[in-house]
């Protein structure tokens, strides 16, 4: 049994212009001396909410930290060229001396795909193949490729990762067929911040299930679940907030993901890590929405406490 680990969430909500980089240094010089285990950014490309691009936000983080591991959840590496994606983080890797995790992610049949030139009906089978075509590049000396969607001829990618083979690779995904493939080419499940913890039960007992039939052991396979939270004294102040958060963020209000939010006096929002600690989460990534410097203050001292 793994000791739990607390992962806390990259900066990365800023409109133009109110970014400051003073701040985000302090943050991550915090975030390491509290004991975090590591940060993790997000991405959304397209979309009214103000949010950073998770590559460079990763990288500038790097050269703010000496020891955080710093990964993404989830690319939609669907709508990437695997080329320019596997040489992206492969340098992150370089330059932060193998602290990197990937996360992916198909994106979904939701996902604007003609605006990034995907074929809706092929996205799984892009998504694969482009794993496959990363994977090759990060370790062999020379990649010979002859796929649907892209080819390449005796081509080499160099520096690779600093991680070898390459970086742990943890898949997102909700439905059944996502998370079997996740056990078939990952290294790890994330659970969704827009998962609520019932559901997240579900999808860690067809991950262990899948686990069993490949007769792979848990222990080599973690799981891990993004958590959006917000504290305060007064409960429903903390729900309101992070509601108005998400929803800018989503676009719309969803019932399923305020749900999956936890928000609360910090005994209400303990109680509600607990279960997502039961349902199988052996890494919580705690994502403030706002005031994130005061979370990661409150979290450590008063909530990380009682969940360790």
């Amino acid at each position: 049994m793994r000791a739990m680990r607390f992962a806390i969430a990259v900066p990365q909500f800023y409109s133009d212009g109110q970014f400051d980089p003073a701040a985000f240094r302090a943050y991550f010089t915090r975030a390491e001396q509290l004991g975090f285990d590591s940060a993790w950014a997000q991405e959304s490309v397209l979309g009214s909410s103000s949010v950073l691009g998770p590559v460079e936000a990763m990288t500038y983080a790097a050269a703010c930290t000496e020891r955080l591991r710093l990964g993404c959840v989830v690319f939609v590496s669907t709508l990437y060229s695997p080329v320019h994606l596997a040489k992206s983080l492969s340098t992150l890797d370089q330059l932060s001396g193998g602290r990197l995790d990937v996360g992916i992610g198909t994106g979904g049949k939701g996902r604007q795909f003609a605006g990034f030139g995907v074929d809706p009906d092929r996205y799984v089978a892009r998504f694969t193949e482009g794993l496959a075509l990363m994977k090759a590049l990060w370790t062999e000396p020379r990649v010979t490729f002859d796929g649907e969607f892209w080819q390449l001829t005796d081509a080499a990618m160099e520096p690779r990762p600093f991680q070898k083979p390459f970086p742990p690779v943890w898949f997102g995904g909700s439905a059944p067929a996502a998370l079997r493939r996740a056990v078939r080419l990952g290294n790890g499940f994330f659970g969704a911040g827009s998962t609520p913890t019932a559901k997240f039960a579900d999808q860690v007992a067809i991950v262990r299930e899948a686990l069993a039939e490949a007769g792979r052991a848990d222990p080599d396979f973690p799981i891990a679940k993004r958590v959006y939270v917000a504290i305060d004294e007064d409960a429903g102040r903390a729900r309101s907030r992070i509601n108005i958060e998400l929803e800018r963020l989503y676009g719309r209000r969803v019932a399923d993901i305020e749900a999956a939010a936890v928000a609360g006096t910090v005994a209400d929002c303990v109680g509600e890590l607990r279960k997502v600690a039961a349902a199988g989460a052996e890494l919580i990534l705690f994502t403030a929405m706002y005031d994130q410097a005061e979370h990661a203050e409150r979290l450590a001292a008063e909530v990380i406490p009682q969940l360790s």
